[in-house]
């Protein structure tokens, strides 16, 4: 789906929930069951024109029906704050007014006779859609989207701000702009004929085929899908764009975006051919849509949408050249919404209740793009911010798969993604990669263009793997919860024999069933013991000759749980150096960081600032406490030769950040010239660490980057000293600048003070 901003989706949430009384709990009886197929596209014809004076689409539609199974002498379309002009069944070459009925919602039409599922018919609907006027109509909604279609600046009154028009499907709300049945088993071939004035560009889902130009000054652009998908995932975007064109195997791979970000579009998209590879290569299915473009939407309700070969994306995305010197912040959500057009538009969740069949993965191809990219500890580290995502979330108590919600956006949360993609992983390392691979392509050539559930992915798992897998479906995708354990070690050097305790403290009262990787190592040798646990204490008895220097429960660092693992120092430095993975060496910095009055654990933490992996040098440098006399000296000269010269941006922002936690005015000049790194990242935290250290000396340095065009922390950094300054001449700066922003960066601006 959307790729929802989490963090910022549930900030608000959680302020909202506290703002509001105790909600009302009848939901939890009411199963939400999958929508009854009475009828089922076949095709779906539009010729719409939008009137930007009044946020309106006039249109026309061909729908092509036929029955499921019972023949049926009825049709309900969902048509949400519609006029309708036309309701009629074309029957040869005739057109035959239908008597209706229409709610505001549904229209529910009398066909002229009782059709049979060997039978297709065709109703012809003229309309006019008024999104806005249904919107504010059912204005306690209107968070969730449920117009369909939006005008961004219809009459061109924004300054700075263009016409465009994008339209949000997802759950249920492109039937806000075109009559269809707009459920997620269902699935429809397209035609869409969109008239717009010669100055815009149009995109939609599939291939363009003619473009018709008007003797009023308009054009006629004709988009065709001869694959079937989902009505939600049906897509119309207009807009002044540049169309930046790239390709993959001679199929069309263009980027939608403002003409200011033409020359860098393919810095922010352009890795994308070779994701199309990547994805085509592990799923074994190659991408199977006739192109794949991404185009960029002001205002967009959330963060992307993947629409069939149209992948919508929030403005956000658009980045400068100098904010992309700090990485593309967008490159996982390019992944995401990619990746869906396999899971998900190819292979659709049957109902809302299964929405992780289509999440999960969205969320999973994000560790296996940067594994594949960047290395195992990149993919790790994308593994680890899920569950962390996930465990945060207080989300304990929901399943996987949910027929019970409020509301079916509810389910869009951080267990049908993060634990979803955490699950995946499990599993992986459970089966092993060549049978989870193999699943995966068994799951999708079975279900292609069909909608599909939970069960039939395990299905898919059990007929490559040979086993019976409902113990692991059961547990995680249709139960709630995640183990937290309590590990502790009993060595007994005159026996030989160590014993490993797990236990589960969950307060739920079940317990997991879980297949662990004990490893034992001595030196750099390790041995590794395959066990299972399943009840509120385990014990495993390991023997040694020798007593080990380290032993590793879940050695591969997959397990979904919360552990509190009762290893010491040398342990953990142990650890470091020799187990090797991003988290072992992540826990090894926690704990370290812990004991800094241990010479050993100021060594290890000084170690930890040249890991080879740039996102473990720069959380080593966070947990740094300099206020500590041992740590300063050990750590301070490496900070500095980080701060000049690491090849990573962010680590070079964040040395520098700690070096200004000193105030020592002897680094006045490395945060000068930092101050003027490629790197708004690096820059902000520079000026901030001046600030803090010298402010006389930074008010020249200010007001010179005041002079300039600023963005990302820069100008953060900025914005906060001119409001701080209470000069009142400036005002009219900061207002400016504060409408530049993201709303959702200003949104949590002002959220955090």
């Amino acid at each position: 789906m959307r790729y929802f901003l989490l963090f910022g989706w549930m900030l608000f949430l959680g302020l909202t929930a506290a703002a509001q009384p105790k909600s009302d709990t009848s939901w939890k009886k009411n199963y939400r069951e999958t929508p009854a197929r009475i009828n089922n596209l076949v095709h779906t014809k539009l010729d719409v024109k939008p009137d930007f004076s009044k946020s309106h689409l006039i249109g026309k539609a061909w729908i092509s029906l036929k029955p499921h199974f019972y023949p049926t002498d009825s049709l309900t379309l969902d048509a949400k704050g519609m006029e309708f002009r036309k309701v009629a069944v074309l029957k040869a070459g005739k057109v035959k007014d239908l008597q209706y009925q229409y709610n505001d919602f549904q229209l529910k039409i009398k066909l002229d006779q009782t059709y049979k599922n060997t039978e297709t018919y065709t109703v012809y609907i003229e309309y006019t859609a008024k999104p806005n006027e249904f919107e504010e109509k059912y204005a306690e909604n209107s968070m969730l989207g449920i117009k369909g279609m939006y005008f961004i600046n219809p009459l061109g009154e924004e300054k700075d701000k263009p016409t465009q028009i994008w339209t949000q499907g997802e759950t249920e709300s492109n039937s806000a702009w075109f009559p269809t049945i707009d459920k997620t088993n269902q699935k429809t071939t397209q035609e869409l004929s969109v008239t717009v004035d010669n100055k815009f560009v149009t995109l939609s889902n599939g291939k363009l085929v003619t473009q018709k130009k008007n003797s009023d000054g308009t054009r006629t652009d004709t988009w065709k899908m001869d694959l079937p998908h989902a009505p939600y995932l049906f897509f119309l975007g207009v807009g002044e764009y540049a169309v930046v064109k790239d390709s993959w195997k001679g199929k069309e791979v263009n980027y939608y975006v403002e003409p200011a970000y033409a020359p860098v579009a393919k810095k922010i998209f352009g890795l994308t051919p070779e994701m199309m590879s990547f994805f085509s290569k592990v799923t074994g299915v190659e991408y199977p849509w006739p192109k794949y473009s991404q185009i960029t939407g002001r205002d967009y309700i959330s963060g992307a949408m993947e629409n069939t070969t149209a992948t919508l994306h929030s403005d956000m995305a658009q980045q400068t050249a100098r904010q992309l010197v700090d990485g593309n912040g967008w490159e996982s959500v390019i992944a995401h919404e990619l990746f869906h057009h396999w899971f998900g538009d190819y292979v659709t969740t049957e109902s809302w209740s299964n929405i992780t069949v289509n999440e999960s993965f969205a969320d999973y191809s994000e560790l296996l793009w940067f594994e594949y990219k960047y290395g195992k500890d990149a993919g790790d580290a994308e593994n680890n911010n899920g569950m962390q995502n996930y465990l945060q979330s207080n989300s304990e108590k929901k399943d996987l798969v949910r027929f019970y919600y409020a509301d079916k956006e509810d389910v869009f949360d951080a267990v049908s993604y993060q634990k979803g993609g955490r699950i995946l992983h499990m599993l992986r390392n459970y089966v092993g990669d060549s049978a989870f691979f193999k699943a995966i392509n068994n799951y999708l050539v079975t279900n292609k263009f069909k909608s599909a559930e939970a069960h039939q992915l395990r299905l898919a798992f059990e007929e490559v793997t040979g086993r019976d897998l409902n113990w692991f479906f059961n547990q995680w995708y249709f139960s709630n919860g995640h183990p937290t354990v309590d590990i502790d070690y009993v060595y007994d050097d005159a026996a030989g024999k160590a014993t490993v305790i797990v236990k589960q403290t969950q307060k739920s009262g079940k317990y997991f069933k879980l297949p662990l990787a004990i490893d034992l190592y001595q030196g750099a040798s390790k041995t590794r013991y395959n066990v299972w646990a399943g009840n509120a204490v385990d014990s495993f008895t390991i023997p040694y000759t020798k007593r080990p220097d380290l032993i590793n429960v879940d050695g591969d660092k997959v397990m979904l749980w919360i552990k509190k693992d009762n290893k010491n120092l040398d342990n953990y430095i142990h650890q470091y150096k020799y187990a090797g993975s991003y988290l072992d060496r992540k826990e090894a910095i926690d704990f370290v960081a812990t004991k800094a009055d241990d010479p050993k654990a100021v060594d290890l933490i000084r170690t930890a600032l040249t890991d080879k992996y740039h996102g473990l040098r720069s959380y080593a440098i966070g947990k740094t406490d300099l206020k500590k006399e041992a740590i300063r000296k050990a750590a301070e000269d490496v900070l500095v030769n980080l701060a000049k010269t690491d090849k990573n941006a962010l680590v070079r922002a964040a040395a520098i950040g700690k070096l200004g936690d000193l105030q020592n005015k002897e680094y006045n000049n490395l945060f000068i010239n930092a101050t003027k790194d490629s790197s708004y990242t690096v820059a902000g935290n520079a000026l901030s660490a001046l600030i803090k250290t010298d402010a006389t000396a930074a008010q020249p340095v200010i007001n010179a980057l005041n002079n300039e065009e600023q963005d990302g922390l820069l100008a953060d950094v900025l914005m906060n000293e001119l409001m701080k300054s209470g000069d009142e001449t400036k005002a009219e700066k900061i207002i400016g600048d504060f409408a530049k922003m993201p709303l959702s960066q200003a949104s949590l601006m002002h959220l955090t003070g």
